[in-house]
């Protein structure tokens, strides 16, 4: 008994040096731990207070930490390691989807995430206005930051040879006419001809067969019911004025009278390259020649669709835009020089 205690004595120095060493070591690691965690902890939070918002675009194919150095270089996280961790511990290291999104310094890397992982994707509008020419609808989506080759391209009516819509276009002739104002939502993946697929769709469902049976009862094709719905367009700047103008045009397309448009001598003369010109000769030119014109000169409204399918049943001949913007209707050249006279001085000088 005495010899196990000597024993057990010589033993218990080296036991204590063991558990001092272990508890040393316990207490390095839950200080270390307690140092990541809160290292970890303060690095999900928000960059700053700042709630300017900026665009971010993520390719197709971006990994987790090639996500995590561009938004560290965009100043929108504070560490790329906890990004890192924090995408791995929930466990959506691929829900991250690419796209355009609109992210601020004041967003934790939580809400980054989520907004990552969810697409909410930032979008803008993609606006083509009524009574806009093809060349100036161009220049809109040139404007909005398409490419010009993608734009060419997308204007091209052969990509859209299925659309009803476009069943009754001659197939030499380009999409002018056939594109429908309105506004379109675009993200960093949608291309040109989505646009104009979607602008052209819209089109179709504004020509019901209603209209199209409305046109016809009117003595007019589809493609010229357009065609004269785009001169009401840019003719007449109010809606409640337009069927009364698409019954000034019809009634003179009956006589065999020529339609008198200015609009359409300018479309004509600035197609060729002469400017506005109202006397260039053109196919255009309605002061010229009787008939409609070979094609629409812009784009159209409902407004203007529904005026030639169901005009008034008035009987002018002539009108004349105001400068109050308002349209004075006549039955008599008479009448109508004295409308001019009273009512267009700075409009008809131009």
């Amino acid at each position: 008994m005495a010899t196990y205690n000597r024993y057990n004595r010589r033993k218990q120095p080296w036991f204590r040096r063991l558990a001092t060493a272990c508890g040393v070591v316990v207490l390095v690691l839950g200080v270390a731990t307690a140092g990541v965690w809160h290292f970890y902890d303060a690095n999900l939070k928000p960059v700053s207070t700042s709630a300017r918002s900026q665009t971010v675009t993520i390719p197709s194919g971006t990994s987790p930490s090639e996500i995590a150095v561009l938004l560290h270089a965009q100043h929108l996280i504070r560490n790329v390691w906890t990004f890192e961790r924090y995408v791995q511990s929930k466990g959506v290291s691929e829900d991250l989807q690419a796209g355009t999104y609109s992210l601020s310094p004041s967003q934790s890397v939580q809400d980054i995430v989520a907004q990552l992982t969810h697409g909410k994707v930032t979008t803008q509008l993609v606006t083509i206005l009524p009574g806009q020419r093809l060349d100036q609808i161009k220049q809109s989506l040139l404007n909005d930051g398409f490419k010009e080759a993608d734009v060419n391209a997308a204007l091209q009516p052969s990509l859209y040879a299925d659309s009803p819509a476009l069943v009754d276009k001659p197939a030499a002739n380009d999409l002018e006419g056939y594109l429908y104002p309105d506004s379109f939502q675009r993200t960093s993946a949608t291309s040109a001809s989505t646009i104009v697929q979607e602008s052209i769709a819209e089109m179709q469902q504004h020509l019901s067969p209603d209209i199209r049976a409305a046109f016809a009862k009117e003595g007019l094709s589809t493609y010229q019911g357009i065609i004269l719905a785009s001169i009401v367009e840019q003719e007449v700047s109010r809606q409640s004025d337009r069927a009364q103008a698409a019954q000034v045009f019809l009634k003179r397309l009956s006589m065999g009278m020529m339609l008198g448009s200015d609009v359409t001598a300018m479309y004509g003369s600035r197609l060729a390259g002469q400017g506005t010109s109202l006397t260039y000769d053109t196919p255009y030119n309605t002061l010229i020649h009787t008939g409609l014109p070979p094609t629409p000169i812009s784009n159209v409204s409902d407004s203007s669709l529904q005026a030639v399918a169901h005009p008034a049943t008035t009987d002018w001949l002539y009108f004349v835009a105001g400068d109050d913007g308002v349209t004075h209707f006549s039955s008599t050249l008479a009448e109508h020089e004295a409308l001019t006279a009273q009512y267009c001085h700075k409009l008809c000088e131009q």
